[in-house]
Formats: structure tokens, sequence, C-alpha cells
């Protein structure tokens, strides 16, 4: 049974390595793990519903929001009197070793900025996100499935009670594809009653089951909805200056990726690694998969996502582990 949740989704835009820029799923953990705020005037953007949470939760914490910059359409959506930018996004951030001010655009229904819209807003923190990715590797690494889902991620094929398509393996929550706790749950019920009826050899709760379907397929349609209307668009890559670095890990800038694609020929993100070694870093193409494959995309509609990966080994990583290789840094 997997349950591997999701990470955030990053897009890279000019100074999106300054400190004071956090994600915006970070944020939020930061208050719940400790109350501890990135900064005291922190611009939420991106896209997706999870601003709307991060920025309450600020508020609410004693941070002001001075703006939440949503890149989709929203229809009127205020918190604790923030004010809501739809159709923008932070294309910049100021500052050398702190945030200090952000450039707000406006976008296109493509996401490409609007030529002459761009405004600053000073705050001292950014906190931004573009959606989750359903974190995936461990059963790839088995032989499950994918399917590609409406906000261009990779998430496990299932059936009708949460099997992927090696069998024996079941999965429940983000790996299906993102849609919130509710549905994790009906996800996850269904995944139990269908691996006990395995065990016992006894057929499924026909009326339980039959209600938790129903439950989940409309739970699924609902976030399948929103994973479409808050989907990247391509044209978000006009964003990106030269010395932008896509890959921070491996510090490889668009220039490179671009270079590779236009200059050497590369046609997938796999070509533009082994020449760049975009995504070879620590973060394993976490931070940069999205970006990358946009990059490379060439000639196609700009937004593939990064195909899932199958690695051959999946080991818990000890806190002694970490902490040791900190020590060895000093």
């Amino acid at each position: 049974m997997l349950a591997t949740g999701a990470y955030e989704r990053q897009l890279p835009f000019p100074g999106w390595t300054v400190p004071g820029v956090v994600a915006a799923g970070g944020a939020q953990a930061m208050l719940k793990s400790g109350l501890v705020l990135p900064g005291q005037r922190v611009v939420v953007a991106g896209s997706g519903p999870l601003l709307l949470a991060v920025a309450s939760s600020l508020a609410a914490a004693g941070a002001r929001v001075p703006a939440v910059v949503e890149a989709s359409g929203y229809l009127g959506y205020a918190r604790h009197r923030v004010p809501l930018h739809s159709r923008s996004a932070v294309t910049e951030v100021h500052g050398t070793d702190r945030v200090q001010a952000v450039t707000v655009s406006r976008v296109g229904r493509d996401w490409r900025p609007v030529p002459g819209t761009g405004r600053r807003i000073v705050c001292d923190a950014l906190a931004v996100g573009h959606g989750l990715v359903p974190q995936i590797e461990l059963a790839t690494s088995l032989g499950c499935a994918t399917r590609r889902t409406p906000d261009a991620t990779h998430a496990l094929v299932l059936d009708s009670l949460q099997e992927t398509s090696v069998p024996g393996v079941w999965a429940a929550g983000e790996t299906g594809g993102v849609g919130g706790a509710q549905l994790t749950q009906a996800e996850g019920e269904l995944a139990a009653i269908a691996v006990a009826s395995r065990l016992r050899r006894k057929l499924v709760d026909g009326a339980r089951v039959q209600r938790l379907r129903r439950r989940r397929d409309r739970m699924r349609a609902f976030a399948d909805a929103m994973a479409n209307a808050h989907a990247p668009r391509p044209g978000w890559t006009d964003w990106l200056g030269d010395d932008t670095d896509v890959c921070r890990c491996e510090e490889v800038t668009a220039r490179r990726i671009r270079e590779a694609v236009a200059d050497l020929g590369a046609e997938d993100v796999r070509t533009v690694k082994l020449l760049t070694r975009a995504g070879m870093g620590w973060c394993q193409g976490r931070m940069c998969g999205t970006a990358v494959a946009c990059l490379a995309a060439s000639g196609s509609d700009g937004n593939v996502p990064p195909s899932p990966e199958r690695r051959p080994l999946a080991v818990p990583v000890p806190l002694a582990v970490l902490g040791s290789l900190a020590e060895a840094d000093d």
C-alpha cells in the first residue's frame, strides 16, 4: 500500500534564489512546526488553491500579506483584506542578501507576461508555488503504470479499488492525483477494504464500496477540474532571462538549456540532462524537472511534464547522516 504524497512544483524566474523566497507549502510548514514567519511582509504567489490557505495562515499569524498573486483566473477571493491579483505573476525578485521587493506583471491566458504591466511590491519574503506533483518514484520503480494528469504532471493508473497496474500493489492519496484530504481518506478506505478482502479471500462489501466509489469519483472530478484551471501555461517560460538559474543544484541557466535544444539538438529531458547536468543535483529534479521539461519541449505545446523515472533503490536517510554532512561542510 503506497501513500507517498506529493511535493511542490516550482517554476523559476529571475531572483528566485534570493534568500527570503520560500515554497508556499514550506511557509505553511514553518508556521505549523513552530509559528515561524518567513518575513513580516510576505507576498504569496503562484497558482492553485493552496495559495489562499497559505495567505490566510500567514495573515492569522501576524504577517502582513500585501498581495496574493494568482497566475490563473480566479473570481473575487479575499481573506483578511488581502488584495488578490488574478491573471498575474511574480516575474522578478529584487534584492541581494534578502528579498526587498517583487515585480508583479499581468499575464495572458497562456501566462505570457503583458509588456508594460510590471509593478513593484515592497516585501521581505515571497512564498511561491505552482501546485503539487505526485511523488511516485517508489511506485514507478516497482513498474506501476502512470497517466498524465490535467495539470501536466504524472500520477499512477489505478483501478476502481485503488490497485495499481502491478498486482498486489495499491495506492491512495496524491500518488493517484492531487485532490485533498477528503479524497485521500475515501481512497484509503477503498484500498483498505480491497486489501483486507484479498487477504481474507472474501468479496468486498458491495454497498459500502459503491458509496465510497461514488464519493471518490465525485471528488476526483472536482479535483481534475481545479487542476486543469490552474495548470501552468506554456507562456511562463517568457519570465526567464538567459541568466536565470533553472537547475539550482547544478547552477544550470536557461541559456544553457536553450542552447542544448537549439544548437546541440536535444529533443527531450534526458538529453538535456546529459548535456547540461540539469536535474542531476541533490534534489534529483524535483525543483527544476518541470522547467527543464518545458524548455526542452521545442516545437510542442511547451508544457510537457518530465517523464517519471524508475530508480533501482528507495531507502530512508537517517537524520544522523544529514547531520554529519553539515559537520563536514563546516
